[in-house]
């Protein structure tokens, strides 16, 4: 092994990784960005992330080798740098290279001229040709033969793809034909669902083809959109999606957990890392559709989950862990796959019906191998076997349970234990729903007690709304991104909902302050990734795609709309109305990848109500109406008022609980108890 480059100095695990390739890598950084100007070298930067699978393989195939880190260290200074910890790096250059290329992926591997500025990338590039791709060698000795021959033309491609990669992100201040005085309409809403619907797979759920992701935001849309309108479509469509989800391989069925994405179509084979925001997203996700159903099946699994991520990617005192690996022992998957034979040898007799249920077979499912996966409903497979589904469902608990404790003993994939702002946040509003929904307090702990851990151990400054991005070994690194931010406010507003704690609110509003102060571009209105700070990046982006994870502009709109509602901000609500509108005629296209826009344009569409309780023992009511699915609310809650508030304002709070429904800024007389509540939204009498 090599005795070590300057990344032995990092905390990532991503960066630790490659700490002892023969390649000299630095991390990002003043040191390296001097050392090119200063010796006029090309830059590489090499992004990725610690569970990703094609990351290992290259760096087995090309960065272990001391040829070609003989030919890397000769003509470039190398960077390597973790995604997860510098997302704004990121999006930078992956946009670059989907500019160049058509498409993008980790790891992500950029020529940048001395001055950062990029001019050439791609993806995965193997040792020697194959897959109609160069050799990465041949890429290398490509690049530093132009550098020397044609200099000129490369720094005039840099500044050229950098100027264009600028303008992308600027926005223009049209609302492309929308008018000032926005309407967000019925039809707008109708016309996203009918292209939602053009890619949706209805025999296996999902969108597309392979690869296959959860899109969770446009199975919410989904939902929200069966709410107000009584489509069956949208319904069935989304517990399809989820069904099958839940039932493939792509699910843990051993031990819990969401995988990053499916190979394959019918959620077979995954890439078996496990990534916190995935199962974050997808918990929020069984909370809705379990309020809305009403199925023990999505409790079961919203349990599942968390148990699966208190186990595994929790520390009680630090909070929640970035990720899984895919690989273990050198090979994708191992820790996760069976041979049947194995099965047979731990469950004995019980072992032919468990196969039978679980798709294993002699010859696999998968690479020789078998992903538990379920291809026949519970009570479908009980019925056929002669069972009852409650003996069905104790048998196959206690052979999983079995299996689990084979697994454990297995060699596990590596844990990237750095804790992440943003993706923490994202998992306190996915245990406090859980908690809201479930009627269960001690997930609401959990929340509560790492939402005080971030406020504990990612201060910027004392007393000041100021956080960092990541968190590892006892250090706080990077100023948090807009992201980390949205993210938390709505955390805030979660934790609120459940306890009527106001304080939550306190901490949105201070964190939103912040937000407009330091990320807001007054001339788009949108927000940029990065603070006003942030120094060492060739240009200030704006993300607006809801991708794997929500954009940080989608959320913040979502937020603003909240807490102008609390706070009574017009300012705030203008902002939030004005990013939406212009963001409305690309949703109108493209929903899929604007899965949150497309939800704040359906809920404007159908109206935002507050729903008020005040009163001297509410909790009972509070509890019956956090459980019931109700979209497009702001909640408020206590049993005294406050002046910061103004939806407590003429409440009365001496008697027992009374519950209010306001809109259009009127509330109507009080009721005092859910069911009558519920009889009030207009928003559903045309069904």
């Amino acid at each position: 092994m090599h005795s070590g480059n300057r990344l032995l100095h990092e905390s990532s695990p991503y960066l630790l990784q490659h700490a002892h390739n023969p390649v000299d890598w630095y991390p990002w950084g003043e040191e390296a960005l001097e050392k090119a100007k200063t010796e006029d070298k090309l830059i590489l930067i090499s992004i990725g992330y610690s569970a990703c699978h094609w990351c290992h393989v290259m760096e087995k195939e090309s960065f272990e080798n001391e040829a070609v880190a003989q030919l890397m260290n000769e003509h470039f200074v190398n960077i390597k740098i973790d995604r997860e910890e510098r997302p704004d790096l990121d999006h930078i250059y992956m946009d670059a290279v989907q500019l160049m290329t058509g498409s993008g992926g980790w790891p992500l591997n950029v020529f940048l001229t001395p001055s950062a500025k990029p001019f050439y990338g791609g993806t995965y590039f193997p040792p020697v040709r194959a897959y109609n791709r160069a050799s990465w060698s041949e890429v290398l000795t490509r690049i530093s033969t132009a550098w020397k021959t044609r200099k000129q033309e490369i720094i005039e491609q840099s500044e050229s793809l950098t100027d264009h990669l600028a303008k992308n992100s600027a926005f223009n201040r049209t609302t492309e034909g929308l008018g000032e005085a926005v309407q967000f309409s019925k039809t707008q809403a109708d016309e996203m669902f009918e292209q939602i619907m053009k890619t949706a797979d209805t025999e296996w759920g999902g969108f597309g083809a392979a690869p296959k992701f959860p899109q969770t935001f446009t199975l919410r849309y989904l939902l929200q959109y069966h709410y107000f309108t009584g489509n069956e479509t949208a319904l069935k469509q989304a517990i399809l999606s989820v069904d099958k989800m839940l039932e493939g391989g792509i699910y843990d069925q051993v031990g819990g957990g969401l995988a990053r994405y499916s190979t394959d179509r019918e959620w077979l084979a995954p890439h078996f890392e496990k990534m916190l925001y995935d199962n974050a997203l997808f918990v929020i996700l069984l909370c809705d559709i379990y309020s809305l159903t009403g199925e023990l099946a999505y409790a079961k699994a919203i349990r599942k989950t968390l148990d699966f991520i208190l186990r595994e990617m929790h520390h009680p005192e630090d909070g929640f862990y970035a990720a899984i690996d895919a690989d273990s022992e050198g090979e994708e998957g191992r820790y996760y796959v069976w041979d049947k034979a194995e099965v047979d040898g731990i469950l004995g007799d019980a072992s032919p019906e468990f196969c039978r249920y679980f798709d294993i077979s002699g010859n696999g499912n998968w690479e020789g191998k078998n992903i538990l996966r379920i291809l026949k409903k519970a009570g479908d497979f009980a019925v056929e076997n002669g069972l009852s589904e409650t003996d069905l469902e104790d048998r196959l608990r206690a052979g999983l349970k079995k299996l689990m404790e084979v697994r454990d003993r297995r060699v596990r994939p590596s844990l990237d234990d750095k804790i992440l702002l943003g993706w923490n946040a994202m998992m306190i509003t996915a245990f406090s729903k859980s908690a809201a929904v479930l009627s269960d307090e001690g997930y609401f702990k959990v929340a509560e007690e790492n939402f005080n851990n971030i406020l504990k151990l990612f201060r910027l400054r004392e007393n000041e709304p100021a956080l960092y991005h990541s968190y590892k070994g006892g250090t706080a690194r990077y100023p948090a991104f807009l992201d980390d931010y949205a993210c938390l406010i709505q955390a805030c507003i979660s934790l609120q909902e459940y306890s009527s704690q106001s304080a939550y609110l306190q901490h949105a509003r201070q964190f939103t302050e912040h937000v407009i102060r330091e990320f807001h571009d007054t001339e788009s209105g949108f927000f940029y990734f990065t603070g006003k700070g942030q120094k060492d990046l060739i240009m200030r982006k704006k993300e607006v795609h809801d991708g794997a994870t929500p954009s940080g502009n989608s959320l913040m709109a979502e937020n603003l709309f909240y807490l102008s509602a609390i706070f009574n901000n017009a300012g705030w609500y203008a902002i939030a109305q004005d990013i939406t509108a212009r963001m409305a005629p690309a949703a109108l296209r493209h929903p899929g990848s604007l899965g949150i826009w497309a939800s704040l344009i359906l809920q404007q569409a159908y109206g935002v109500v507050e729903i008020v309780l005040t009163g001297q023992d509410f909790q009972v009511e509070l509890r019956e109406i956090l459980r019931r699915y109700l979209p497009a609310i702001v909640l408020q809650s206590a049993s005294s008022t406050q002046e910061d508030f103004c939806l407590f304002e003429g409440k009365d709070f001496t008697g027992k609980a009374s519950i209010y429904w306001c809109e259009n800024n009127s509330c109507q007389a009080p009721v005092g108890t859910p069911t009558e509540l519920f009889a009030m939204d207009r928003r559903l009498t045309f069904r």
